[in-house]
Order: structure tokens, then C-alpha cells, then sequence
């Protein structure tokens, strides 16, 4: 593979990508407006097609449609690789009036283009390239729907894809300049607490406060972080009762979890399920649990990211290698035992914050080192 030769091909494709872009950036996706994202499907079927894509659409009723794109040789004994990411994004409609997209200070401006547009482009590209340069392999580029609130109807395709890879890269924004190789699972459990309501003044003794309780509960819900072992626990959200001379009849609060060993799932659930009441006239009612497994950092993905240090260093920079405390589609995959490496995709920040940005220079040597990545897998 003539690294110089794949790094050219993309550099031509410059304006294409700032075009393609500029356009699925002036498509807002929220997770929940299911018309929207099928919008952005429709404008990345088109490059698809120009690409030479196959097209699969997973049609859904409560989100959008699962986007399945299947790329290079269709008779092939080797297994696709497999790139992952997702078009929703957690802006509303209407953001793009606030956030309009920009070219400012050396980057692209505007909702979703670096979480994860910017890394849906730069896919497109790396396939495009690889085309081009007749290093064509069987690739599936799979974009979800509804990453951004927990992939509830894509997680079943994503793991069925999975199991047919060779290999997952994910297209998540980059770790500062690094990619990434551990994530910690996520969770949450809602804390539901039903009391006995009463008037505070008349009957102030035949009242049994659910926020009292809940309050007690709190403290020791906060207690299960353990630094330790990098497993915390928030309480993010609290709510309950009605009025200050009501003793509360309801309360509950809504409590996110990170652990970095698939372990300690069990854990945390039986501290959860271990919650008591101290008056017995309220009850307690818990929900929840941890939805996105870890990624840990095993061998498939260390040699992976050895690999592509090493492609780097040919191509000119430093690839450095991270951890996070964020999930993405990525730990899905890993905890099925599929080697996944992440934060393949661009370099900026500001993800869900109103300066939500992709630093311009970096994206054309790090496509290249995806297209190069993509065709020494195998």
C-alpha cells in the first residue's frame, strides 16, 4: 500500500468533503424526529450510490431507519470490516439558526458536525479513496439512527453486523488527537419513592414524606462510587412533591452510572436491588440498569491501535491512545469479543455544547489513516 499515493487521494477530495459536509450539517437529525433523520439517510444514500454502495435500509416506525451501506468486492472469502457510526444528533430542529454552520479560526461550525458527521464524511472518503485506488475490500458502513439516547432499535443490527466483522472501527470524535481504546458501560436506575400525602399544618402526622425518604436514599446512593475501581455513581435528576404544606406523596430521581469492568454490573445491581426504606408506610420502587456494556482494553485492540500508531507515523503524526468515561456503539461491539477500535473520527470539541466544532487541518491525514486502516485489516 503506497501510503503517499492514498494520503494524495484524499487531499484531492478536499472540497468534496467540506461540501458533503457543510450539506448533512444543514440536515438536522435529532434522535427523536424520525423524518429528520431520514433526511440525512437519503442525502448519504445518494454519495452511497455514486460510491458504488449496496443499500439497505432497516426501516423502523419509533426512529428512524437504520442505514446499511455495503461496499467492495461482493464475492469475497474474507470477512467485511465493519464502520460504525450514527446520523442523530442531540440538537433540536431549529438549532441551525443559533448554531449556523461556519467556517471560522481554522474549523467547521455547527450542530452534529463533530459528533458525528464530520465522521461519517470522513468514512465516505476513506471508501471513495480505497475505490480509486483499486484497494477495494468488503466493507459495511452501518449509520444508527438513535446512538445519542442509547441505540434502544439498532444495537440488534449492530451486534448481528458485528458477529459477521473481521473488525469494528467506530467514527466517534477522537480523544483530544488520540483514538480510542477502553470506554467505561453506562447505566442508569430510576429511584421511584411513594409516600403518604397529608396537609403539613392539619395532618402533619399522617403524612410519610417520599422526599424525606428519598433524600436518606440519595446519600446512599451516592456512597456506591468506589474511585477505585473507576465506577461512579450520580444522581443527576431529583424530583417530588407538589407544594411546601404537602407532605410529599412522590418522589424519585434519576441516577447514571459508569463502570470500566463488566463485572461490576453485577455489582452495582445488587446494591441497587439491596435499597430498603427506613419508614415502612413509603415503598420503593427501582428500574433500570446498565445498558451500554464496557469496552475494555483487550489484545484485539491494542494490536489494532499498534497498527494504526504505526500508519501514522508514516503518514506524518502522532497518534496518541485514550480512555473515556463516554459509551458509544463501540462497547456493543467489544463486549461481543469483536476487536473495535474508536474515535476514528474527527478532532475538535465541543460535542452537545453550543461550540461544537471540527478542527479543519486534521482532516485530511486522519482520513488517510482510516482508508489505510481499512485496507491492511485482512
Amino acid at each position: 500500500m503506497d501510503l503517499q499515493a492514498v494520503l494524495g487521494s484524499v487531499e484531492m477530495k478536499t472540497q468534496w468533503m467540506r461540501n458533503n459536509l457543510r450539506d448533512l450539517v444543514g440536515q438536522e437529525s435529532p434522535s427523536e424526529d424520525r423524518l429528520a433523520v431520514n433526511a440525512a439517510n437519503a442525502m448519504v444514500e445518494g454519495i452511497a450510490r455514486n460510491l458504488g454502495g449496496r443499500i439497505k435500509r432497516n426501516r423502523q416506525k419509533s426512529f428512524g431507519d437504520v442505514l446499511e451501506l455495503h461496499f467492495g468486492l461482493t464475492r469475497s472469502s474474507r470477512k467485511p470490516l465493519l464502520l460504525l457510526g450514527h446520523l442523530d444528533t442531540v440538537w433540536p430542529l431549529g438549532t441551525l439558526r443559533t448554531m449556523p454552520w461556519r467556517e471560522v479560526d481554522g474549523r467547521f461550525w455547527g450542530p452534529g458536525v463533530l459528533d458525528m458527521k464530520a465522521g461519517v464524511v470522513m468514512a465516505l472518503t476513506a471508501i471513495s479513496t480505497l475505490r480509486e485506488l483499486k484497494l477495494e475490500r468488503p466493507v459495511i458502513l452501518l449509520l444508527n439512527s438513535e446512538e445519542e439516547v442509547g441505540s434502544p432499535i439498532s444495537r440488534a443490527i449492530t451486534e448481528r453486523l458485528a458477529l459477521q466483522s473481521e473488525v469494528v472501527f467506530v467514527l466517534e470524535p477522537a480523544q483530544g488527537l488520540a483514538y480510542k481504546t477502553a470506554r467505561k458501560g453506562v447505566g442508569q436506575y430510576n429511584v421511584q419513592v411513594t409516600g403518604v400525602g397529608a396537609h403539613s399544618g392539619v395532618d402533619f402526622e399522617r403524612g410519610h414524606s417520599a422526599v424525606l425518604e428519598l433524600a436518606k436514599l440519595v446519600q446512599t446512593i451516592s456512597n456506591f462510587t468506589r474511585l477505585e475501581r473507576k465506577l461512579t455513581v450520580n444522581c443527576g435528576v431529583i424530583a417530588g412533591g407538589t407544594r411546601s404544606n404537602v407532605i410529599a406523596s412522590q418522589a424519585h430521581a434519576e441516577v447514571d452510572i459508569r463502570i470500566a469492568k463488566a463485572s461490576d454490573a453485577a455489582y452495582v445491581e445488587k446494591l441497587f436491588r439491596g435499597l430498603r426504606v427506613s419508614d415502612p408506610h413509603c415503598k420503593l420502587t427501582i428500574t433500570g440498569g446498565i445498558n451500554r456494556p464496557p469496552m475494555e482494553r483487550k489484545a484485539g485492540t491494542i494490536a489494532l491501535f499498534k497498527r494504526a500508531r504505526g500508519i501514522a507515523a508514516q503518514l506524518g503524526f502522532d497518534l496518541g491512545e485514550a480512555a473515556t468515561g463516554g459509551g458509544s456503539d463501540g462497547n456493543f461491539t467489544a463486549a461481543l469479543g469483536v476487536p473495535t477500535l474508536d474515535g476514528m473520527g474527527a478532532v475538535g470539541e465541543g460535542a452537545h455544547a453550543a461550540h461544537e466544532s471540527v478542527v479543519i487541518e486534521h482532516l485530511v491525514p486522519r482520513t488517510a489513516l482510516l482508508a489505510a486502516m481499512i485496507a491492511s485489516v485482512g
